[in-house]
């Protein structure tokens, strides 16, 4: 068995039938497995996929496990000698998953490989960024990766002086299309439940790399991702999860000062963020959402600065880890 094709979706049927449909059609020439975890869906989805793919390996959970949870069952049963961790909310194109194979089988110094990600409109998605830092939270907070988006320093975490158009070595690969070499997952291990969703890319690509193995990307493939598929149903509480699992990176990899200074960093982009959409409210269409928003940029900040667990959305179990 080549790869193992994992795909964890909630509520996206329409989505994950998209997704299954391209992995099928669009994969060509090494041997395969789908397996599909359902985080306790409501609309069919299993149902759905049981009917029109029957030949995937359907998990089917009784409870929203989380992402990063619900991948890791998928590995254990996983026979590939690759694993690919594919959000639901994708399109294959063009026989992508083969290529990545090819390509990893010449790099066998590489743990985990990712392809072109292209937004919907077929622009570019930027999937490689770098390791949470005070740095990188303080150059997001305050927008001057933007700002001055060619600056190697200044855009830094999500790498905006790169045009995504060559091979190379890169800190960490989005797991929206994660290909991880299986030898490589049993010396470090699965992923970590403490992230429960977001996070999980930076630190097991972090560890991967402290074991000695590298992180690489080829623009020789491609996917569309949609983005945010999932989050959308909860936004606010995703919102904050996000944030929160670099915090989580942080308190478990970096120094101990760096930790209370990204922290404060975290609440600036919360703070600096909500007088927008205060104002938005008040004078924008979308009044409701505006607000809302907003809202969750004060709380945010708040979180940040008095109890920071309270932005996770697994934070009971997560409990005195941190």
């Amino acid at each position: 068995m080549d790869v193992s094709i994992i795909i964890v979706a909630w509520n996206v049927k329409d989505l994950l039938r998209d997704c299954l449909k391209s992995v099928f059609e669009q994969t060509h020439g090494i041997e395969f497995e789908v397996i599909y975890v359902d985080n306790a869906s409501q609309d069919g989805s299993v149902e759905m996929a049981a009917k029109e793919f029957p030949s995937v390996k359907i998990i089917k959970n009784s409870e929203n496990k989380g992402f990063i949870k619900a991948n890791n069952q998928a590995i254990e049963v996983a026979k590939g000698r690759y694993v690919l961790l594919l959000n639901s909310d994708t399109v294959v194109l063009d026989n992508a998953i083969a290529k990545t194979v090819k390509f990893a089988d010449a790099h066998p110094e590489a743990a985990v490989v990712g392809c072109r990600v292209l937004n919907r409109d077929r622009t570019l998605q930027r999937n490689c960024f770098m390791y949470p830092s005070f740095v990188n939270t303080f150059l997001a907070a305050t927008y001057l990766y933007k700002i001055f988006p060619k600056s190697r320093f200044f855009g830094r975490e999500l790498m905006t002086w790169w045009a995504f158009d060559e091979p190379r070595n890169v800190e960490v690969v989005c797991g929206c299309y994660s290909m991880v070499r299986k030898k490589a997952i049993e010396e470090v291990g699965m992923m970590d439940p403490t992230y429960f969703v977001y996070g999980d890319d930076p630190d097991w690509c972090y560890r991967f790399s402290r074991a000695g193995w590298k992180v690489m990307f080829t623009p020789s493939t491609e996917i569309i991702h949609y983005g945010g598929q999932n989050t959308r149903q909860m936004a606010r509480k995703f919102r904050w999860q996000l944030l929160g699992s670099k915090l989580i990176f942080m308190k478990l990899h970096r120094s101990p000062w760096t930790f209370p200074l990204a922290c404060l960093s975290t609440a600036l982009f919360f703070f600096l963020r909500m007088p927008y959409w205060f104002v938005s409210g008040v004078l924008g269409k979308n009044r409701k959402e505006a607000f809302e928003t907003a809202g969750t940029c004060f709380y945010g900040g708040l979180f940040c600065l008095f109890d920071w667990k309270r932005l996770l959305m697994n934070r009971d179990a997560v409990g005195d880890k941190l």
